[in-house]
């Protein structure tokens, strides 16, 4: 895909290259390229690279510690790292909380709070999704009750990504229990050091440890805690969806992703002709080619109304359901390319010396089953229809 950039965005560019070929590590660059899972530790090294550089909040205002780039060089940051196979930031902290704080935290929220997200002492996770409470988030149940001037936390959160290695969640909890289901939910912040939090682990289809169960018994957390008005934590809340849903379309991973599927195609045979050239395959990849070129404006779009001081609105919703299906289809194609070598792992008999291509396809059917949930978490992409319907259609 050829992208046009003027003479300074190009120098950008070049920029960025020049410090991902000197600063990513080589070990982290292999295990993303080749679909593995990263450590904790791998994780918190590259957010401590980029926070070094003063490119880990990117999108943060300068005032509160971001590089103040424009939303052509933000694109192109996240393109070229994807491309690098650099690993991706874990989001929660930087991408979804620190934007509801500089929105809607007091200043001494801010001064406390965000200098932590970036030099790596709070590791955050997500608390919304419940049972009974997915992409529902009105149905919350959790309970806060005032006592004082602390909270009483009760209930329980589930599919919390990277619950097990985090030491802070930001919950939506429910405040009020009378009044109308989204005028109740209050925005607050916990320590999960706290007596009585307790994490449990789910193991993901291809058997991952990725996501957790939550639970709440008697948590007490300081009312100074609370992000934003109480009961009016469904405002925090929406704000935060539309950060989420754009981290999660992933531009730069999907077209690293797609360089890579051309690769293998260009590799692999059929029929004695490669991979390439065949008229069904050739098909579905053209066709999500044109998808993400054309998400690419789209992303373009949403960073530049973010830069003007604005939020991203339903075209977050957009990127959300295009993005996660592209990057479905692109698993989906790489395991199809892959035929019967793409397994999660060799069986026990089976010769070392089996060709499974390059590294990265022999991971082909866990990423295939584990992007699964691309479409159901952040908010299903039904859900995401419906945000569409209302806010753009008028339905």
């Amino acid at each position: 895909m050829d992208l046009n950039f003027t003479e300074q965005e190009e120098a950008f560019r070049d920029q960025v290259r020049h410090f991902l070929a000197d600063q990513l590590p080589t070990h982290l660059r292999d295990k993303v390229a080749n679909g593995e899972h990263l450590s904790k530790a791998d994780m918190e090294q590259w957010h401590s690279i980029l926070n070094a550089r003063g490119w880990l909040a990117n999108h943060w205002p300068v005032a509160f510690g971001g590089p103040g780039w424009s939303a052509v060089e933000k694109f192109i940051f996240e393109l070229e790292c994807g491309l690098a196979n650099a690993p991706r930031i874990v989001p929660f902290g930087l991408n979804m909380l620190g934007p509801v704080l500089i929105k809607y935290g007091t200043a001494q929220q801010q001064d406390y709070w965000l200098p932590r997200i970036l030099d790596g002492r709070h590791w955050w996770c997500q608390g919304y999704s419940e049972p009974g409470a997915g992409s529902d988030l009105a149905a919350v149940k959790t309970t806060a009750v005032r006592e004082g001037d602390h909270y009483l936390v009760n209930g329980q959160k589930t599919w919390t990504t990277l619950g097990q290695h985090a030491n802070m969640i930001f919950c939506l909890v429910r405040t009020n229990r009378e009044a109308k289901p989204q005028e109740g939910i209050s925005f607050l912040l916990i320590d999960m050091a706290s007596p009585g939090v307790e994490v449990r682990p789910i193991i993901t289809l291809e058997g991952a440890h990725e996501i957790n169960e939550v639970f709440f018994t008697d948590v007490r957390v300081p009312v100074a805690n609370l992000v934003g008005e109480e009961h009016q934590g469904w405002t925090c809340a929406k704000y935060l969806l539309t950060y989420e849903r754009t981290n999660i379309a992933g531009v730069g991973l999907s077209m690293a992703a797609l360089q890579r599927l051309k690769q293998l195609a260009a590799q692999r045979s059929r029929n004695g002709r490669p991979l390439l050239e065949d008229p069904e395959f050739a098909a579905r990849l053209a066709r999500v080619e044109i998808d993400l070129a054309n998400m690419q404006t789209t992303n373009l779009r949403v960073i530049a109304a973010v830069a003007g001081g604005g939020a991203p609105g339903a075209e977050s919703s957009m990127l959300k359901i295009c993005g996660t299906q592209i990057r479905q289809e692109l698993t989906s194609l790489l395991r199809r390319a892959m035929g019967p070598a793409a397994r999660v792992m060799l069986a026990p008999d089976e010769p070392e010396t089996l060709d499974l291509g390059p590294g990265f396809a022999s991971s082909a059917t866990a990423q295939y089953f584990n992007n699964r949930k691309l479409s159901i978490f952040g908010g299903s992409n039904e859900i995401q229809k419906n945000i569409i319907s209302k806010m753009i259609l008028g339905l």
